[in-house]
Order: C-alpha cells, then structure tokens, then sequence
C-alpha cells in the first residue's frame, strides 16, 4: 500500500511549499534565512534611494541634467567592475568577509554624500557605492550558491521575492521624504538607506562561512582514484578570461538582460513620447512586476529546474521579449484605452521574460562554470547585467525609440534570434562539461 501510495503522489507531482513556508525554511537553513532577511533589508534601502536619487542630485545638490546623467552613467559603468572584482577576492578571502566589508564600503560612501556638494568630488563617491552595490550583489550569490546547493534555483526564487518586496517597500517609504520635499528630508533618505546596509553587515556577520572557498558549491566526497585528477585541476584553476566558450555565455547575457531597461524606461518613455494612454498609467508599470514577481518566482523557479531546463527557459525569454516588443510598436495605433490595454500587456510580458531570465541566467551562469573555479567565473558572469544596465538605456532611446514601432519590432527579432543561439550554445558546453569526468577517470585508472 505503502508503494502504490508513493506512486500516486509521484504522478501528481509533490507542490511546492507556500512563499511564506519556504522562506521560512529555505535552501541552506538558518544562514540563508538570515541572508535572505539582509538582503530584503539591503533591498528596501536601495529602493529609498533609487527613488530619490535624481531628484536629490538636482534639487538638493544643484546638478543639471547633464552633469546627473554624467554621474549616473560614469557610476554605471564603475559598477561593471564590481562583479568581476567580487568574484576573483571570493577565490581568495571568505565571501562572508567580503560581503561584510562590501556593505560597510557602501556605507562610508553613501554617507559621504551628505557632506560632498562638488561634482568632481561626487563622481568617485557615487561610483564607489555602485562598485559596492554590484559586488555585493554577486557575493550574495556566490554564498547563496554554496549553502543551497543543487537548490539553488529555489534560493534564487525565494531571494528575487523578497528583494522585490523590499524594493517596493523602500520607494514607498522614500515617497513620504519626496513629498516634504526638504533638504533635511532628503538626508534622512540617505540615512536610512546607509541603516539598511548597516544592519544588513550585521546580519551577515551572524552567518558562517559555508566550506569550498573557490569553489562556490562543496565538492562532493570523491572516491580513492579520482584524488589525483581532483588535485591537478585545484593547482591550476582555468581563468574566465581565456575561456571563450563561458565567455560567448556572458556576451550573449547582455541581450537577455534588456528586460530590466525596458520596464524602467522604455515602456515609459514610450508611452509619454508615442501613444495617448495617460501618463498616470506609468506607476502601473512597476506595481505590476512588482506584485508578479513576488506571487510567481517561485513557481517559475519549480519548473526551471537544472541547466538544461534552464537553456529551454533562455529560448521562452526571447519569444517573450519579441511579443512583448510587439505590442509596444501597435500601442501607437490606438486610442488611449487600446493603448493602455497594449502596455499593461507588454509589462505583464516583459515582467514573464524576467522571471524567466532571473533563474536561467544564473543557473546556467553556475552550471557552465568549472567547478573547481566557479567563484571567478560567476564574478565574470556578473558583468552582463551590470554591462545591459549601462549600454541598455542609450540602445533604446537612442536607437529603438529612434525608429518607431520598427524599432521594436528589430529589438524583439534580434532578442528571440540570440535567444535560440545562446540555447545551442548553452546545451553544447553542457554536453562537453559532462563528457569530460569519464577521460578523466579512466586516465586515473591507467
């Protein structure tokens, strides 16, 4: 009874806990609960900041518009180091540590910006605190990765959902400084997102460092004859740097990371520039991938489930993209409700191919990775969307919105077409990496 009883459940599928059971027994226990409650934490203030940022640098400070893109955009690219930086330190030095200081560095930075006003000085200081927030971000993962395991793509469900939550609840609360609108408002904005890295270093603090420095996940006990091969491959690490074939991976993870930049701006500039749908319409933009992402990553998660599946999800974000593409081109069609109807639609779609990318993206970044060097390779994978945040604003309003719906139509068609090659290329180094134990272990043999 007992086996037939065991084969039912199997048929039907065991469900996934709720949200709340599994963030409250996560992947990796009591250290990734804690994590998971700092970056929430970390979240919140980054959403307090995020926005206030500009109105800050323009009103309080006194910047133009031009020297604010100036900084924002030097920032950016400053913060593409940070994963790439995080990930070489991480084989080296324990990412506990390293996360540690990454949020204390935040910290002196961020609270600098109450006392420097001159814009030469306000460049290093911002870029610092982006070069902080990226490697943060990738130590988070670097962690999540060794203390969840095989289960990673759950942690990464579970951690998307409370980031977002914590973002939401971060630029509601900044929407309470904006509306007093003074100068000693702002500063406590800033305050309270420097709290939040502070508590967050505090929490981190009371994590343990998880075994398999460099190698992200704990290698599995290995049998007598395969201690040689094993001991070879950790004197000589490869580099990700001479890796063309991971390499292809990341170039190929910038445009499956152009979701980000068209929620954030281009559906919003689209909107005011080329349709008639109200203008009170772009908050709904955030509302809904806000709420989405926090009721359906973890079931995204559930069905993406190892690298191959992951691959597969890599193809469903570029169809996803191109139909989101286009219905921003046909919105311009329309009248106001049509249009409405259309853009609501494409961030519901654009906020699908996101749920999509956030678990495939890393997976695949985890599994095409060489063990015994994962924590460099991870730092490299990073820069993708630390690159598409940079380079992704000025390809939309520089070249799709240029162009009309045309424009969009292209963007989505070229997205769906790497989509397929990153597919292929992904399955075949999956391939590769699986043949290779088998070499190996009949050399050992020998």
């Amino acid at each position: 009874m007992r086996r037939g009883g065991e084969i039912r459940k199997a048929r039907r599928g065991e469900r996934e806990p709720g949200l709340v059971a599994q963030l409250r027994r996560p992947p990796g226990g009591r250290d990734a609960r804690i994590m998971l409650l700092a970056q929430a934490l970390d979240r919140a203030g980054t959403g307090v900041w995020a926005a206030a940022c500009v109105l800050y640098f323009t009103f309080v400070i006194g910047l133009d518009p031009g020297q604010v893109g100036i900084l924002l955009g030097a920032s950016g690219v400053a913060g593409i180091a940070g994963s790439p930086l995080a990930g070489h330190l991480a084989d080296r030095f324990p990412v506990r540590s390293l996360l540690i200081g990454a949020h204390l560095l935040r910290l002196v930075a961020l609270c600098l910006l109450l006392v420097v006003t001159d814009f030469a000085l306000l460049l290093p200081v911002v870029a610092v605190t982006h070069l902080g927030d990226r490697a943060a971000k990738t130590l988070e993962m670097l962690f999540a990765t060794r203390v969840a395991g095989d289960r990673r793509a759950t942690y990464q469900a579970l951690s998307r959902s409370s980031a977002n939550a914590g973002y939401a609840l971060g630029a509601g609360l900044a929407a309470i400084g904006l509306a007093v609108g003074t100068r000693g408002a702002y500063h406590v904005l800033i305050l309270a997102n420097a709290l939040s890295f502070l508590v967050a270093a505090a929490l981190v603090w009371r994590t343990r460092e998880p075994r398999g420095r460099g190698l992200v996940t704990a290698p599995a006990p290995a049998p007598a004859d395969a201690a040689a091969p094993q001991t070879a491959r950790a004197a000589g690490s490869p580099s990700p740097w001479r890796d063309r074939g991971y390499l292809r991976f990341v170039l190929l993870d910038i445009p499956m990371s152009l979701d980000d930049s068209i929620l954030a701006i281009g559906i919003p500039l689209w909107l005011v520039s080329h349709t008639t749908a109200p203008h009170e319409l772009v908050p709904a933009f955030l509302v809904v991938n806000t709420v989405l992402v926090v009721v359906l990553q973890l079931r995204v998660s559930a069905r993406v489930q190892g690298p191959r599946r992951a691959a597969g999800a890599v193809a469903l974000y570029g169809l996803t993209t191109l139909l989101c593409c286009v219905l921003l081109a046909v919105a311009t069609g329309g009248g106001a409700w049509a249009a409405s109807a259309a853009l609501l639609a494409a961030a519901v779609l654009v906020t699908a191919a996101e749920l999509m990318r956030s678990v495939s993206s890393w997976e695949l970044a985890v599994s095409l990775a060489p063990r015994e060097a994962r924590a460099s390779y991870l730092g490299v994978a990073g820069m993708a969307q630390s690159v598409q945040k940079s380079a992704g604003p000025l390809l939309l309003t520089g070249a799709v919105m240029a162009a009309g719906p045309a424009g969009w139509i292209a963007l989505g068609a070229a997205v769906a077409g790497l989509s397929l090659v990153q597919r292929r290329a992904s399955l075949r180094r999956l391939d590769a990496l699986a043949a290779e134990p088998a070499p190996a272990a009949a050399a050992a043999r020998a």
